[in-house]
């Protein structure tokens, strides 16, 4: 439905995680008899979610542990681990600035031009670890670091900005062509983001195997600020998931609908898997763990943009472990911890048996969702009041 908002133009009607709600079906399951795998290309994890390319949340040994605990880990091919041989000291400084300083020291720090030798060197990290090894450039240096990657044998290859398009238009330089590069290189690629049908479908048509969805959702990203620009994500999943069907009727093939931010609990990941998504690619909750690198802080890919930076450091806390972030045992009841149990959970308690069943629940939209009958909590700011 339409909505006019002076003459001549019109809007559709978008909706976020806090104004919809997952209705139950006529059946209920143990836990235990629900399955959250996620199998995408030749891997399969345990956890349908890959944590986000954000150097406040994953380095090599982070991505080591959520390999382990089952999910999917991306490292920023273009950050703090290929700038600086030893980034710790930089992550010291970061973490001690002032709010007033802080954006602008770190375009000092992020100026660090990369080293081509750490992109081979931090990959091979990874894989030491054992598990799958996944990492991210943004489109404009794909081809300048493609081959490093693959000598290095990277297994999962990102290519990711604010916004990623199909057919970016460039009277400057001949722009990186998607559909050219994808499906010519030798590993899986997954590409993003995107917040509509029609850039998703375009996106899935350069034959990646997923497509990140989401723009400006995230903690730390000011971009629906800066630019104005962003789509609230229960709608933008749920237009990436109709273009998926689309593109599986055009092809037979399926590409993954990966929900890029936005959410910070349990709940929020069961609304973005049931709005469509396939997976769910989180930033802020990996950087609350003890082991994150961002030593309690959070900042986006693009804090540090040098002529116009569309995020912020933000403070997020370093509360608990990763295994307690993702799988639990959790100790408070804000829905922030335990994340994959409390998803395993919501498909049972709506009767769901599988990521793609849950794809299909029935929705309502709710705003009234997280206040109804909540008073003492909001006032006491516990539970879901925080």
């Amino acid at each position: 439905m339409e909505f006019e908002i002076g003459i001549g133009k019109t809007a559709r009607r978008a909706y976020g995680f806090d104004e919809v709600a997952i209705v139950p079906s006529r059946r209920t399951r143990d836990p235990e008899d629900v399955s959250i795998e996620w199998e995408i290309d030749a891997y399969t994890f345990r956890l349908p979610m890959m944590a986000s390319a954000m150097d406040a949340g994953v380095s090599p040994t982070t991505a080591i542990e959520i390999g382990r605990l089952g999910g999917l880990a991306c490292l920023n091919l273009e950050g703090l681990w290929t700038r600086y041989e030893d980034p710790i000291p930089v992550y010291d400084e970061i973490s001690a600035l002032p709010d007033e300083k802080a954006t602008r020291r770190m375009q000092e720090l992020y100026a660090e031009p990369i080293k081509e030798e750490l992109i081979g060197k931090r990959i091979e990290e990874i894989k030491e670890g054992g598990v799958v090894s996944c990492a991210s450039l943004t489109p404009a240096r794909v081809e300048r670091y493609a081959g490093l990657v693959l000598e290095a044998g990277l297994d999962v290859l990102v290519i990711q900005g604010t916004v990623v398009s199909g057919e970016h238009v460039s009277s400057r330089a001949e722009p990186l062509n998607l559909k050219e590069f994808v499906p010519s290189f030798d590993i899986p690629v997954i590409v993003g983001g995107c917040a509509s049908y029609s850039t998703g479908l375009h996106l899935m048509r350069t034959g990646a195997v997923g497509v990140l969805v989401g723009v400006g959702p995230g903690n730390a990203c000011t971009t629906r600020g800066v630019l104005g620009v962003g789509v609230p994500q229960a709608t933008a999943i749920a237009d990436a998931a109709a273009a998926r069907r689309e593109h599986l009727h055009e092809t037979g093939r399926y590409c993954h609908v990966i929900a890029d931010g936005g959410m910070r609990t349990g709940g929020d990941i069961a609304k973005a898997i049931a709005c469509g998504a396939d997976a769910v690619m989180i930033g802020s909750p990996m950087t609350r763990a003890y082991e994150a690198p961002g030593r309690g802080y959070h900042w986006g890919m693009a804090t540090f943009h040098p002529t116009l930076p569309r995020g912020a450091r933000v403070k997020t806390q370093q509360v608990a472990s990763i295994e307690e972030i993702l799988t639990g045992p959790a100790h408070e009841n804000d829905g922030t911890f335990n994340l994959f149990g409390a998803l395993a959970t919501s498909m049972a308690t709506t009767g769901y048996e599988t990521i793609k069943e849950f794809q299909k629940a029935e929705l309502v939209i709710a705003p009234s969702i997280k206040t109804e009958g909540k008073t003492y909590q909001t006032q006491q700011r516990v539970g879901m009041g925080h």
